[in-house]
């Protein structure tokens, strides 16, 4: 789906720091104009005033969609600034973390669409993921053009139901620090085998980008790449006899520590 409602009717932009700069550099390299963005932030950068976008100025009567792109800690002061949009003509877009739909339906109203949405940072760099999940009110078209939005900082995922929005959070939300995490301790090791601090950081970043560049491209499942580059009996089986010990091994690992990030997303969003 185009851009099409939002160039005729425009978008509001609620908060623009990291995320919300992506998304918006997204838009206007696709062609969206200037003018039919509406960001209300309260201390724009100076990259955001160079974008000629229009900046805490008199809104639209109704808007194509609302993007609500601050902080969560801040949505009890936001939500009150928009909520003159809601009865069903404006589409409402949150990407703020842990506030579920209901928090929004009791200040919108049931009648309101309202998309949640889950990008993770690799937005930054247009390779993020973004989960989906509507209210009742949410048609198709809502999400469709929710997910043209969002396509603008990488792929999307439509979820089936909102409670799986902890499990996003766990896998895709957090999942960049667990890849960071992973390249500090292969260069760690690397250290520990006799390369220099630099060298082994340089091996071990471009390793991890590089599998992972290969993985987004290839046909080939993340299984099958993997036995691709396992020779039996060489040093890469050596080291994923480690890797994948069931009970020692990463499987284990990552499932804990994904238990652990979905069960405090739960606990966050109540």
């Amino acid at each position: 789906m185009s851009l099409k409602p939002v160039a005729e009717r425009g978008i509001v932009l609620l908060g623009c720091g990291k995320m919300g700069s992506a998304l918006l550099a997204g838009w206007l390299q696709s062609g969206l104009a200037p003018d039919s963005v509406h960001v209300i932030d309260p201390a724009p950068s100076d990259w955001l005033t160079a974008q000629r976008v229009r900046i805490n100025a008199p809104l639209p009567a109704a808007p194509a969609v609302v993007l609500l792109a601050v902080k969560p800690q801040m949505m009890g002061d936001a939500l009150p600034a928009i909520s003159g949009f809601s009865g069903g003509r404006t589409l409402f877009l949150s990407i703020a973390a842990g506030t579920r739909i209901a928090r929004f339906e009791e200040v919108l109203g049931s009648d309101s669409p309202i998309i949640r949405a889950m990008p993770n940072t690799p937005a930054a760099v247009g390779r993020g993921i973004t989960a989906l999940i509507g209210n009742a009110q949410a048609t198709e078209a809502d999400m469709a053009l929710s997910e043209a939005l969002m396509a603008a900082v990488g792929g999307t995922i439509r979820l089936e139901d909102e409670a799986q929005m902890d499990a996003v959070t766990a896998l895709s939300g957090s999942g960049p620090a667990y890849v960071f995490h992973l390249i500090e301790a292969m260069a760690q090791a690397g250290i520990a085998q006799g390369l220099s601090p630099d060298t082994a950081m340089q091996l071990a970043r471009a390793t991890v980008t590089g599998a992972g560049e290969l993985a987004f491209q290839a046909k080939d499942s993340p299984e099958q790449l993997r036995v691709n580059v396992t020779s039996p009996g060489g040093t890469t089986a050596a080291a994923l006899a480690v890797l994948m010990d069931e009970a020692t091994g990463l499987p284990p690992l990552m499932a804990r520590a994904i238990s652990a990030a979905a069960a405090r997303s739960k606990e966050l969003s109540q």
